[in-house]
C-alpha cells in the first residue's frame, strides 16, 4: 500500500513526465543548482525534435558520459592508506594454499592490488550488482577518516564498508551504477595480463550503458563478443516478455595476444561409416570468403561427373593443387551419399591430438541456470538456501575454458557473492589438471541490516542464512557464508576423487581490509611531536604478520607467497619466497641479529625504523656497514 504524498502536485515534474512520454531521448540526468542528480530537459535536443531544419547549437561529438564521470575517474586513481591483514584462524591450509580470499570494499581492495598483481590476472569474471531498485550498489568515499566513515555507514562490520540502495526514485538510476563500477572496471583492466580476458555478467538493464562503458575502457577493437546465457526455463507473468537471459560481456586486454578457448569436441559428432582407417569423422565446408589466389574453378565428382562451383560470391579454401592432394588422401568427400557438393572430412583424433576445442556459440542454453546455482549450494549447506540466485558453477566453468587458463595463471572475481568462481576452479583445477589459483573479492555485507530493506523472498533467504551462521557460531556476514562454501566445496571435490587429495589446492589464505597499520606520524613526520620524538609509528595491535603482509604489498610481492618464519638470536624472522624477502620487526633488532640475516644474502630486508629509539642513527649506520659487508646487494628497507 503506498503512501499519501500529502502535498500539491509538482508541475515541474509532471511536465518533465510528459515530454519523456513524448520524447524519451530529450530527457537525461543533470546536477540542479543544490548539487543534486535530478531528470532534466535537453532543450537543445527538444528544439531539434520541434524543428523542420537543422537547430545550431553545441558542437555535436560522440562521446558517452554522465554526472559526475569526471569524479569517477579520480576515485579511481585517489591512494588510500589500507591494508590487508592476514587471518590465519579463518583460512584453510595457510602457509601451503596459493589461493586469496579477500574481505572488503573491492575498490579499495583494486587500489591496494595494484602494485603487486599489475598485469599478472590472465582471467577475471565479475557478476556485479543489477540495477533492479532492489539491489544495493557500493557508496565510495575515501575522503572521510575512520570514525567518521563509520558513524555514516549504518554497518556494523570493521571496514565500514557501505552499501546503498540505488532506486530509481531517487534521480540517479543509471549515474550511481555508473560511478560505482567505472573506477572498478578501470583499475581491474590494469591488473588483466596483456594476453588476459574478462568476463562481465549483466542485464538487460544496464547492457547498452555497460556495452560503452567497456568499449571506453578496454577499447571497441578489444570487445571479443557478448554470450547469451539462458538464467531460467520458467516463463514469468510479471512483464509483457519473461526475461530468461543475462548478458555476459566479454573484453580483452589485447586482442591481438588472446587466445580464446573453447567447447569440448563432441565425439557424438563424428562417424565412420566408410570405415576410415582414420578413425571417425565429419564433414565441413571448404569454401571461404575472397581468401584470393587460383581459387575459383570447379570440383568434378568422379562418381556423377558433376562440377561444382563455390557458392555465390566465395571461393574455395584451396588451390588446385592442395585441392588435388586432399582427394588423392580421401580427404573430399562429395556427402554423405558421394552425390551432393564438396566437403573435407574432419578427423576426430587429429583434433584430439592437436587439442582442438569447438568454436564457442554466443548463446549458451546448456551451462545450467539460477535454479541449478541454488541446488549446488543448498546440497552443500545442508538443504539450507542460505543465497539469492547464485551463478551457477556450471556456467563459469565454461568461461573458465573460454578464458583457457593454464598453469598457474591467476583467476580474480571481485563481485565474488557466495563464491560460485571459487568452487568452479575447483572444478576446473580437477578436469584440466592444472593448478590455477583464485582472488575472491566480496564486502562483508551484514545480513542483520540487509534484511531490514529486503524484499519479501529476500528475507526469507537471508534469515536462512542468518539461522544457519547461527547454528555455526559465525557473525552474520555474506563473506562467512562465502568462506564456508568454498571449504565444504573443498572437501566434497576431494571426498569425490580422492586420488587428487595431494594435488588438488583446496585451500585459501584469507586476508581483510583495514586501516594502515602505520600512525598517522608514518604519513606526517613533519608535523611530529619534538616531545614524542621516539614515538612508535606502528600502531600497537598490530602484528608482525600484519606487517609483512603491508610489506609486500609495498614492493609487489604476491600476497599468495609462500612464508616461513625461524628464530635468529631469539628474534622472529619472516623468510618469503625463501630470501627473497627477510623482515624482522621486533623491536631492539641487535647487531647479531643483523650480521646472521645479512649471511643469508636476501633480496630485500625490512625491519622497524631504529630511529625511534635513542641511538637510532648510530644502530642505522651500523646496520648498513654489517649488509655492505656481508650483502652489498640486499635492499634494505625500514618502517
Amino acid at each position: 500500500m503506498n503512501h499519501l504524498k500529502m502535498h500539491s502536485l509538482n508541475k515541474i515534474d509532471e511536465n518533465i513526465s510528459k515530454i519523456a512520454n513524448l520524447f524519451p531521448n530529450c530527457v537525461t540526468e543533470a546536477k540542479d543548482e543544490n548539487g543534486e542528480i535530478t531528470h532534466k530537459i535537453d532543450f537543445d535536443m527538444l528544439k531539434q525534435e520541434l524543428s523542420h531544419s537543422l537547430v545550431e547549437g553545441r558542437e555535436e561529438r560522440y562521446q558517452f558520459t554522465w554526472p559526475d564521470k569526471k569524479q569517477a575517474i579520480l576515485t579511481a586513481n585517489a591512494p588510500i592508506n589500507k591494508t590487508l591483514r592476514p587471518c590465519r584462524e579463518e583460512s584453510v591450509n595457510f602457509d601451503e594454499t596459493e589461493n586469496l580470499y579477500i574481505e572488503g570494499d573491492n575498490l579499495e581492495v583494486l587500489k591496494l592490488l595494484q602494485e603487486t598483481y599489475l598485469g599478472k590476472i590472465k582471467m577475471i569474471y565479475i557478476d556485479p550488482p543489477y540495477n533492479t531498485g532492489n539491489d544495493f550498489v557500493y557508496n565510495d568515499d575515501f575522503s572521510q577518516d575512520a570514525d567518521d566513515y563509520m558513524s555514516n555507514s549504518g554497518q556494523t562490520d570493521e571496514e565500514g564498508n557501505r552499501l546503498v540502495a540505488n532506486t530509481e526514485s531517487n534521480g540517479r538510476f543509471h549515474t550511481d551504477w555508473l560511478n560505482m563500477i567505472y573506477p572498478r572496471l578501470k583499475l581491474a583492466r590494469d591488473l588483466l595480463s596483456d594476453d588476459g580476458v574478462i568476463f562481465i555478467s549483466i542485464d538487460d538493464k544496464e547492457e547498452e550503458n555497460l556495452h560503452k562503458l567497456c568499449n571506453e575502457i578496454f577499447g571497441e577493437s578489444n570487445f571479443v563478443g557478448n554470450i547469451i546465457w539462458q538464467s531460467r526455463t520458467s516463463i514469468s507473468n510479471d512483464d509483457e516478455i519473461s526475461t530468461n537471459h543475462n548478458h555476459t560481456f566479454v573484453y580483452s586486454k589485447n586482442r591481438e595476444l588472446l587466445i580464446f578457448g573453447g567447447e569440448d569436441i563432441d565425439s557424438d559428432e563424428y562417424i565412420n561409416p566408410d570405415n576410415d582407417p582414420r578413425g571417425p569423422w565429419k564433414l565441413v565446408p571448404i569454401d571461404a570468403n575472397h581468401v584470393g589466389g587460383d581459387t575459383l574453378y570447379p570440383i568434378k565428382n568422379p562418381k556423377t561427373g558433376i562440377e561444382y562451383l563455390p557458392p555465390n560470391g566465395r571461393c574455395w579454401c584451396y588451390n588446385p593443387q592442395t585441392m588435388k592432394e586432399l582427394m588423392d588422401d580421401g580427404r573430399i568427400k562429395f556427402g554423405l551419399t558421394d552425390d551432393s557438393s564438396p566437403k573435407r572430412k574432419l578427423f576426430l583424433n587429429e583434433r584430439l591430438e592437436k587439442g582442438d576445442v569447438k568454436t564457442p556459440s554466443s548463446l549458451l542454453l546448456d551451462a545450467g541456470t539460477t535454479k541449478t546455482g541454488t541446488t549446488e549450494i543448498m546440497n552443500l549447506f545442508d538443504g539450507e538456501k542460505v543465497f539469492d540466485y547464485p551463478k551457477p558453477t556450471t556456467l563459469i566453468l565454461r568461461l573458465l575454458k573460454y578464458g583457457l587458463l593454464k598453469e598457474n595463471d591467476i583467476f580474480m572475481d571481485f563481485f565474488s557473492g557466495s563464491s560460485s568462481s571459487a568452487q568452479a576452479l575447483y572444478n576446473y583445477n580437477y578436469l584440466k589438471k592444472t593448478k590455477c589459483k583464485f582472488i575472491m573479492v566480496q564486502i562483508p555485507e551484514n545480513f542483520d541490516e540487509t534484511i531490514k530493506t529486503a524484499g519479501i523472498n529476500a528475507r526469507k533467504t537471508i534469515k536462512c542464512a542468518i539461522n544457519f551462521l547461527d547454528k555455526i557460531k559465525k557473525p552474520h556476514l555474506l563473506t562467512e557464508i562465502a568462506k564456508e562454501r568454498i571449504r565444504r566445496a573443498g572437501n566434497k571435490l576431494i571426498e569425490g576423487h580422492t586420488d587428487c587429495k595431494d594435488k588438488l589446492d583446496i585451500g585459501f589464505r584469507v586476508l581483510k581490509i583495514d586501516s594502515s597499520n602505520m600512525e598517522d606520524v608514518y604519513y606526517t613526520p613533519d608535523h611530529i611531536d619534538t616531545n614524542a620524538l621516539f614515538k612508535n609509528n606502528i600502531k600497537s595491535d598490530r602484528t608482525g604478520e600484519d606487517l609483512l603482509f603491508q610489506t609486500m604489498l609495498d614492493l609487489g610481492i604476491m600476497l599468495s607467497s609462500k612464508i616461513e618464519t625461524k628464530k635468529i638470536n631469539s628474534k622472529e624472522v619472516f623468510c618469503v619466497e625463501g630470501n627473497y624477502l627477510m623482515a624482522c620487526f621486533d623491536d631492539s633488532v641487535d647487531e647479531a641479529t643483523i650480521t646472521e640475516i645479512a649471511k643469508e644474502k636476501p633480496y630485500y630486508f625490512v625491519m622497524r625504523d631504529p630511529a625511534n629509539s635513542k641511538d637510532g642513527d648510530s644502530l642505522i649506520t651500523n646496520f648498513e656497514q654489517i649488509f655492505t659487508t656481508y650483502s652489498p646487494e640486499t635492499v634494505r628497507k625500514i618502517l
